[in-house]
């Protein structure tokens, strides 16, 4: 692995503070890219995102979620959303979703990662906000914007975490 790709997983830390810069539409397309880059089982691919840059349905999406109010700020909200008839859709879109951080933190943009599922009641508000088809089931949020915080990039490495050859 390449120090720089080393020095971008480090560096990835949830940011919760935004400026008001709104996010290019290339960069947008860059990050779903990502997403879509990420492995998913037998290559079924089950995921679905909805791009949210609406000011309402930002601010919707802010009241609903309990930890959301990140996103009374963002300029950026991407709903990761999966086909749940796939038995591996939260692993598969739960590769995306990390693809989506660690992109962000290589352009530069703050990101944090907002738990969907299994929480039913998170489950239902975002379903009805985003209008989502009942086959799909929302997995995350994920708040992006220019960062208006800054955090230092950490491991958490915990050797007793470690197990080789056997637990």
């Amino acid at each position: 692995m390449s120090d720089a790709a080393f020095q971008t997983i480090l560096a990835r830390r949830s940011i919760r503070q935004y400026t008001a810069q709104p996010i290019a539409p290339h960069e947008i397309r860059r990050l779903l890219e990502a997403a879509m880059a990420a492995p998913s089982a037998s290559n079924r691919q089950p995921w679905h995102f909805v791009v949210v840059t609406d000011r309402g349905t930002l601010d919707s999406l802010a009241e609903a979620h309990p930890h959301g109010k990140m996103l009374f700020s963002a300029p950026l909200c991407i709903a990761v959303c999966g086909d749940h008839q796939n038995e591996y859709w939260v692993q598969d879109c739960s590769a995306a979703t990390e693809n989506v951080l660690l992109a962000a933190t290589a352009m530069g943009l703050g990101s944090v990662w907002l738990g969907v599922h299994p929480r039913e009641e998170r489950e239902r508000a975002v379903r009805d906000i985003l209008g989502i088809p009942p086959q799909y089931t929302p997995l995350c949020l994920i708040s992006i914007g220019y960062p208006a915080e800054r955090k230092e990039p950490r491991t958490q490495y915990d050797e007793s975490k470690v197990h080789y050859e056997r637990w």
